[in-house]
């Protein structure tokens, strides 16, 4: 399909550059059947093979050739065309897919949404909740917004904020089981943990006696929704290590009790906007980011 040409195009440069399938899938953070599935299409619709594939390796065709050098060309030339012809604000449009993890995106990206519509009229916006990572290429997605350090370095990011994570419980979880007086009576605590891609979040850092250890969180209930995790906190269930957005609201409305303050380790990530590379110049896209830096400059949640 016509929409599918330049993501062809861009996993066919892809496979030549890095020199095979497999590179190309790591390259791009895709799956290598999805490369090959990808390239066995585009060659169906040409009519052309492209990439002679031996055991020894692959190597171009003639027509392969040809059609790298006017990839590259297109690749390097279509987004600054897009840009360019749409440069005035009131004439950008198309489609905008963005995507955000659960919690925060119903707590911060939403309440965005009615100021970045109305400054873009033409354009139709999708948002995606999940607290699963999206792929950029395979879940065709404009922008995600990802908490955390980025592993991907085929994407481009901007910073929004930094992240920084708070050790909390209910006051009524505290009545009942009482107040952790070091991060080692954690063990003797319900935590609750995240489970599947996140779970690395398990791992709770303390400063104990000038230097940094980390902690694994052990408890009787795992999810991979942040959005659960924080209603059972707040409902009294457990003990969370849990995003300040969330947090620093709950704790002044009460809610929630910051835990071991004196051991609060400053957590060296930041919440971030990322996206392809070659999209970046898309009129609808850098809008949509710079707005988002300019909205999180001041985190509303630090107010």
């Amino acid at each position: 399909m016509k929409e599918n040409r330049l993501l062809e195009m861009r996993i066919f440069k892809a496979v030549v550059d890095a020199g095979g399938f497999t590179a190309a899938a790591h390259l791009l953070g895709v799956s290598q059947p999805f490369v090959s599935q990808t390239m066995t299409s585009l060659e169906r619709r040409l009519g052309v093979q492209l990439i002679h594939r031996s055991t020894r390796g692959h190597r171009l065709t003639g027509e392969g050739e040809q059609f790298l050098s006017a990839c590259g060309r297109i690749l390097n030339e279509i987004e600054l065309a897009e840009a360019q012809v749409s440069s005035a604000r009131s004439k950008v449009s198309g489609e905008l897919r963005i995507s955000a993890p659960l919690a925060f995106g119903l707590d911060q990206i939403v309440p965005l949404l009615p100021e970045a519509m109305a400054d873009q009229p033409n354009v139709v916006f999708h948002l995606a909740l999940s607290d699963s990572i999206a792929n950029l290429i395979e879940d065709n997605v404009d922008v995600a917004i990802r908490m955390g350090r980025l592993t991907d370095s085929s994407l481009k990011s901007r910073k929004l904020c930094d992240l920084q994570r708070l050790v909390v419980a209910a006051p009524s979880y505290l009545e009942a089981h009482g107040l952790p007086q070091t991060p080692a009576d954690l063990r003797r605590h319900n935590c609750l943990m995240w489970e599947g891609p996140r779970d690395h979040l398990n791992r709770w850092s303390f400063r104990i006696d000038g230097t940094v250890e980390t902690l694994l969180a052990s408890g009787n209930f795992r999810s991979s929704n942040g959005l659960t995790l924080f209603e059972l906190c707040t409902a009294g269930v457990g003990i969370m290590r849990l995003a300040e957005h969330l947090a620093l609201p709950a704790i002044r409305e009460g809610k929630l009790v910051p835990l071991l303050s004196d051991h609060q380790v400053h957590d060296d990530t930041a919440i971030s906007a990322v996206f392809l590379p070659e999209r970046e110049l898309l009129p609808r896209i850098r809008n949509f980011v710079d707005y988002l830096v300019e909205a999180f400059r001041q985190p509303p949640w630090s107010e």
